[in-house]
């Protein structure tokens, strides 16, 4: 990835048609815990300064118009935009429709961008381990209306495998879905582990066909100064990871 004007830009082969970013915590009017470019709208932050930074957003990226934002809830739904609901309940999103947004908040989960190499449709999903536990990603890939052989997925910045520690149950989880998973948990101290959302994530991609995927390793949690981080910092704010097909291109 590379960094400029305060946001992540992927390294991928993605058409020319299609424009992806993730945000920093950087560029903004938030103060306080939320310094300074929060985009969401639900972790405490006043209102007027995520509604200034939103549109901040929009001049900063060229983006055509705001995403349909989504009330993110650590699911597997996945809904086609524009949807009829103002903020619907959900944690993956795709369009087919040029200069329509998808977008996902994020301060620690995986952010993952889903594009076809013909630019047709993109994607953007929230996982965090109980929504990649509870596939997420398979069901945003499923819900493309193009084969997965020629979909490419780039996975922006997350808490890293150094800082992710769960208990047992967790690694479980994953390990009884697909035993290959145990590989991405290393002992921590007692009955603790370390996982590799990262890993998990490229797991789950490649067993649904998707074998085009970059990004990951970047870690939210140990660079205070660049990324917003929930399990460091508790309350904070979100950044954004954006995905849209140009309809000028």
């Amino acid at each position: 990835m590379t960094l400029a004007d305060d946001l992540w830009r992927p390294e991928w082969p993605a058409p020319r048609s299609v424009k992806a970013f993730q945000t920093t915590r950087a560029g903004g009017v938030s103060v306080g815990a939320y310094a300074s470019f929060n985009l969401g709208a639900h972790c405490g932050d006043e209102g007027e300064a995520v509604t200034r930074n939103r549109r901040h957003l929009e001049a900063l990226t060229g983006m055509p118009a705001q995403p349909q934002w989504l009330r993110q809830v650590h699911g597997r739904r996945v809904v086609e935009l524009p949807d009829p609901d103002v903020e619907p309940d959900a944690d993956g999103c795709w369009t087919a429709q040029p200069g329509v947004a998808c977008a996902v908040l994020t301060a620690d989960c995986l952010p993952v961008l889903i594009c076809d190499t013909d630019g047709s449709c993109v994607a953007a999903a929230h996982a965090g381990w109980r929504g990649l536990a509870d596939g997420v990603l398979e069901a945003t890939v499923a819900a493309l209306p193009v084969p997965a052989d020629r979909l490419v997925a780039w996975i922006g910045a997350a808490i890293g495998p150094r800082a992710f520690e769960i208990g047992p149950e967790v690694r479980q989880r994953f390990a009884d879905d697909d035993a290959r998973a145990a590989a991405a948990f290393v002992p921590g101290a007692g009955d603790r582990w370390y996982g590799d959302l990262f890993a998990l994530a490229r797991l789950r991609l490649g067993r649904c066909g998707v074998d085009r995927i970059y990004g990951g390793g970047v870690c939210t949690y140990s660079d205070a100064r660049t990324w917003y981080s929930f399990r460091r910092d508790g309350r904070c704010g979100r950044m954004a990871s954006l995905i849209w097909i140009d309809p000028g291109v």
